[in-house]
C-alpha cells in the first residue's frame, strides 16, 4: 500500500515537476460504502504548484486526471485534490 501512494506521488512530480505532493490515503473512511472494493484506494492529493494554482480548477483536475489516468482505472476509487 505505501509503494502505490510512494508511486503517485512520484508520478505527479515527474510529470508536473511541483514543489511538493502530499498523498493522503482516506480509504479507511469509506470502507463500509456499497461501493467499496478491497484494494481500492480513496485518496487525497494536497500539491503545492505555482503552474497548478494559475490554473482554473476544471483545467488542473483534469490535467491530474490524465497523469493518473491508468491508477484511476484500477486502483483509485475516489480522488480529491487540493491546490496550494
Amino acid at each position: 500500500m505505501t509503494n502505490f501512494l510512494k508511486e503517485v506521488e512520484e508520478k505527479i512530480k515527474k510529470e508536473l515537476g511541483v514543489e511538493k505532493v502530499l498523498v493522503i490515503d482516506n480509504s479507511y473512511l469509506h470502507k463500509k460504502h456499497q461501493s467499496f472494493g478491497s484494494g481500492q484506494f480513496h485518496l487525497k492529493l494536497i500539491i503545492k504548484s505555482a503552474k497548478l494554482k494559475n490554473m482554473n480548477k476544471v483545467q488542473s483536475n483534469r490535467l491530474i486526471f490524465s497523469i493518473l489516468k491508468k491508477e484511476l482505472k484500477n486502483k483509485i476509487h475516489a480522488l480529491q485534490i487540493e491546490i496550494t
